[in-house]
C-alpha cells in the first residue's frame, strides 16, 4: 500500500491511456511522457502499460506500507529515500516504513513513478488512466491528495537493484525544444509569409500548458487569407466550422498563440488548426517548462513516418536492455 503524505503539484495515476473512444469525446489520457512511462515499468519489472504515478513539476512523500522495487524516470526530479537522495532511471529498493520524496526539479516538467506490480486502481474504459477533466479513471477520477491510499498490484518479474537505463537511450528536451510539424489541414487560412513565420520565429511555452493543450507564445501573429464567414462558423478569420481535433493538432485562436493539443485533449471546436506535431515529437512536449523555448519545423509525410519508425527503434533497445 502506497500512503500519501504529500501530493505534490498534481500527481495522478497514468497508463498508456484507453484508446478508441475519442469519437465520444473520451479522450485518450494516459502518460504525457509514453516512453518514459514505460521505461519506468520495465525496470521494475512490469509491463510497459501498467499504471504508474505521474508527478508534475513537485512530486509527492509517500509512505511504503511494505517492501517494494521502484524507479523514476522522466524529468530530473531526484528522488530521495528517507531523505536520501537516489539516482533517477535506475532500479531502487525501499523498505516498509520508509518515505519516499523528492529534490527540486533540474529539469524536465513530469517524472514517472512506477512499482513493482503496478498501481491497483479500477479498470475504467480499458485503462486506469486519470482524464481529471471528465472525473474518469485513476484515484477517483482526480489528482492525489494527501491522505490517499493506493493499492500495489503482485510484481510480475525480478529485477536487479542498480540495473540502469542508458544515457543514450534517455530523451530529454535540448535549451530549445524543436517540434516537427506536418503543415496542412487548414494551411491555406494563413497567408504564405505567415507561414514562413511561424516556423522561422521562436515560440516559448505559456504557464498555462497542461495535459489538455500546450500552449506558446512570443512569435510573429498569423495574418489570414481574407474569405467570406461560412456559415457556422464564428466571425474571426480563425474560426471554422466545427471539426475534428487530431492529437498534437495546433490551433492558434484568433491567429496568435498556437495551443498543441495533448493527451486530455477535446476531440472537436471551432478553430482552424495549422498543422499536426508528429507523434515521435508528443513526449518531448510533455517534458517542456513554462518559458521553455521551442521553434516548429515543417517536415513531410516521409520524414514524419521515418521519425516514428525511429522512435519505435529506440523503444524496442530500452525493451531489449531492460529484459
Amino acid at each position: 500500500m502506497l500512503e500519501i503524505l504529500k501530493p505534490g503539484l498534481s500527481t495522478t495515476v497514468q497508463d498508456l491511456g484507453r484508446p478508441g473512444y475519442y469519437h465520444l469525446g473520451i479522450p485518450l489520457s494516459g502518460g504525457m511522457d509514453r516512453y518514459a512511462l514505460s521505461a519506468a515499468n520495465l525496470l521494475v519489472g512490469n509491463d510497459p502499460g501498467d499504471a504508474v504515478l505521474e508527478a508534475v513539476f513537485l512530486g509527492p512523500d509517500i509512505r511504503f506500507t511494505a517492501d517494494a522495487t521502484i524507479a523514476v524516470t522522466g524529468a530530473e526530479m531526484p528522488p530521495k529515500i528517507d531523505g536520501a537522495e537516489q539516482p533517477t532511471w535506475t532500479v531502487l529498493s525501499i523498505n516498509a516504513g520508509q518515505v519516499l520524496s523528492f529534490g527540486f526539479l533540474k529539469s524536465g516538467a513530469r517524472a514517472y513513478i512506477a512499482v513493482a506490480g503496478g498501481i491497483d486502481v479500477p479498470m475504467v474504459l480499458g485503462s486506469r488512466s486519470t482524464y481529471p477533466l471528465g472525473a474518469l479513471g485513476g484515484h477517483d477520477g482526480r489528482a492525489l491528495k494527501a491522505g490517499d491510499s493506493l493499492r500495489v498490484g503482485a510484481a510480475k518479474r525480478s529485477v536487479r537493484e542498480g540495473n540502469t537505463v542508458a544515457a543514450e537511450l534517455r530523451r530529454a528536451p535540448g535549451a530549445t525544444a524543436v517540434l516537427r510539424v506536418l503543415p496542412g489541414l487548414y494551411w491555406n487560412r494563413i497567408t504564405e509569409a505567415a507561414g514562413r513565420h511561424f516556423f522561422e520565429d521562436a515560440w516559448k511555452v505559456a504557464p498555462e500548458a497542461d495535459r489538455i493543450g500546450y500552449r506558446f507564445r512570443g512569435g510573429r501573429p498569423l495574418a489570414f487569407v481574407p474569405r467570406e464567414q461560412p456559415f457556422g462558423a464564428g466571425s474571426d478569420p480563425s474560426n471554422i466550422v466545427d471539426s475534428c481535433y487530431p492529437y498534437g493538432s495546433i490551433q492558434v485562436p484568433g491567429g496568435t498563440e498556437p495551443i498543441v493539443l495533448h493527451r486530455d485533449a477535446v476531440s472537436g471546436g471551432g478553430y482552424f488548426m495549422i498543422g499536426t506535431v508528429i507523434s515521435a515529437d508528443m513526449d518531448l512536449i510533455g517534458q517542456l517548462q513554462p518559458h521553455q523555448t521551442a521553434r516548429f519545423e515543417a517536415v513531410d509525410m516521409a520524414q514524419a513516418l521515418a521519425a516514428r519508425k525511429e522512435r519505435a527503434a529506440v523503444a524496442a533497445r530500452l525493451k531489449s536492455s531492460l529484459t
